[in-house]
């Protein structure tokens, strides 16, 4: 196995510790939430690049690093769900806009052809991982309020929460806005894998 398909190998196998993070409640989780997110995303930028360069792009790794975005992205937005930090609308456009990429992937590995990821889709990530990133600063603000390191009164503290909330879930809507277009630039671009007899 060649170093890119190896780091998103990693990047597969930090997800359960960034799940565990993010969902124990002890001091400063989510700092340490976000720093094995950034690491994961890091891995996600490295492997292509080294792929590219070194050409050392395999079909295992044109398969293997969208499914690592997929569960890196999915899983936390499935815990701001569980957390009380997202809406529940969003993970299920990008569940299903996932399902369908992946279907129509499938439907071209039976012909013979695999499909990489395209710019659009790359885009979709990014923006994901930003808003992702975003939230997990803004909460760790919050629990810096609330374990005292930061005296605010209760009553700014609400603000902040909803003010916090608020930019959460726009930046989470943009990044969806990108995941529904790359979503149907892919169908569109590869419907020749789903109208085939």
């Amino acid at each position: 196995m060649n170093l890119p398909n190896k780091l998103t190998l990693i990047r597969i196998i930090l997800v359960p510790f960034f799940i565990a993070s993010l969902l124990i409640n002890f001091p400063h989780h989510f700092i340490v939430a976000l720093i094995l997110f950034s690491a994961a995303s890091i891995t996600d930028c490295l492997d292509g690049k080294i792929a590219r360069k070194n050409n050392l792009v395999t079909d295992f790794g044109k398969f293997l690093d969208p499914l690592a975005d997929k569960i890196l992205v999915i899983s936390a937005l499935v815990c701001f769900v569980a957390l009380g930090i997202s809406d529940c609308i969003i993970v299920i456009i990008v569940v299903f806009r996932e399902f369908t990429v992946t279907s129509v992937r499938l439907m071209a590995a039976s012909k013979g052809k695999v499909v990489a990821a395209n710019i659009f889709g790359k885009i979709k990530t990014v923006t994901q991982m930003i808003a992702v990133i975003a939230i997990f600063v803004l909460q760790y603000a919050l629990e810096l309020i609330n374990m005292g390191t930061i005296p605010l009164s209760t009553d700014i503290y609400d603000f902040l929460s909803l003010l916090f909330f608020i930019i959460g879930e726009v930046l989470l809507w943009v990044s969806t806005i990108f995941v529904i277009l790359s979503g149907i630039i892919y169908v569109f671009e590869n419907k020749k894998f789903i109208i085939e007899k």
